[in-house]
C-alpha cells in the first residue's frame, strides 16, 4: 500500500497478497543478529514459562457426581482434550495443577476436597464445574450440602450448568489458559 501524499510504503498496513516478515511490520526491542533470523525465538524467560505452564495443563481426576460424566466425555474423539494439552489426567494431586471439581459437594467430602487442594504444586487452578458446585445446585439449603466450593477452595473457572455440557468445560480450559497467559505477561490474578 502507498501513502498517496509522498509515494512511501506505508508500513503499518497488513499486506495479505505478499505477507511481509514481523520485523518488517513490528519494531524489535533487540537486535538480532542476521544470520539468527528466522532460526531463534526472542522472548522473556516469564512468556516462556507461561507458555509452558498454559499449554499443559494437567487436571485432576475427581469427579463426585452426574457432572463427572459430562468431564469424562471431553476425552473422547467427539471433543478431544488433547488438542489443548490436557488430556493427561492425573489420579494424585502432586502431579496436576488443574483440580476440576465436577459434582455435589457435600459437608463430609469437603475437608478432603481442600486436603487434595493443598498437596497440588504451585501455581494451582480450580475449575468449579456445575451449578452444585457453584451453589449448591437443587440441593441449596440441604443440611448436608456444601453452598459453592468457593467458601473454601479458590477458584479460578466457574462453568454453569446442570450438568454443563463438555464443550463448556473445554471453553472454560481455554478462559484457564487465557488467565495464564495474562498472568504469564505480568498481570496480576484477580482477587477472588
Amino acid at each position: 500500500m502507498t501513502d498517496s501524499k509522498n509515494g512511501d510504503q506505508d508500513q503499518t498496513a497488513l499486506d495479505f497478497i505478499e505477507p511481509r516478515p514481523a520485523d518488517q511490520i513490528l519494531e524489535s526491542r533487540i537486535d538480532v543478529p542476521t544470520e539468527l533470523k528466522g532460526h531463534a525465538l526472542v522472548t522473556s524467560l516469564n512468556s516462556l514459562v507461561g507458555w509452558g505452564r498454559r499449554s499443559a495443563l494437567w487436571p485432576m481426576t475427581f469427579g463426585l457426581a452426574c457432572c463427572a460424566i459430562e468431564m469424562m466425555a471431553v476425552g473422547t474423539a467427539c471433543f478431544d482434550i488433547s488438542r489443548f494439552g490436557a488430556e493427561v489426567f492425573r489420579p494424585s494431586p502432586r502431579q496436576a495443577d488443574v483440580m476440576i471439581v465436577a459434582g455435589t459437594v457435600t459437608i463430609k467430602m469437603a475437608p478432603s476436597v481442600r486436603r487434595l487442594f493443598d498437596q497440588m504444586a504451585d501455581p494451582k487452578y480450580v475449575i468449579a464445574m456445575g451449578t452444585c458446585v457453584i451453589a449448591g445446585g437443587p440441593y441449596q439449603g440441604s443440611y448436608s450440602t456444601v453452598p459453592g466450593i468457593d467458601t473454601f477452595v479458590p477458584v479460578d473457572i466457574y462453568l454453569a450448568g446442570c450438568p454443563p455440557r463438555p464443550d463448556a468445560l473445554l471453553y472454560g480450559i481455554m478462559q484457564l489458559q487465557e488467565k495464564i497467559k495474562l498472568e504469564a505477561g505480568g498481570q496480576r490474578k484477580s482477587p477472588a
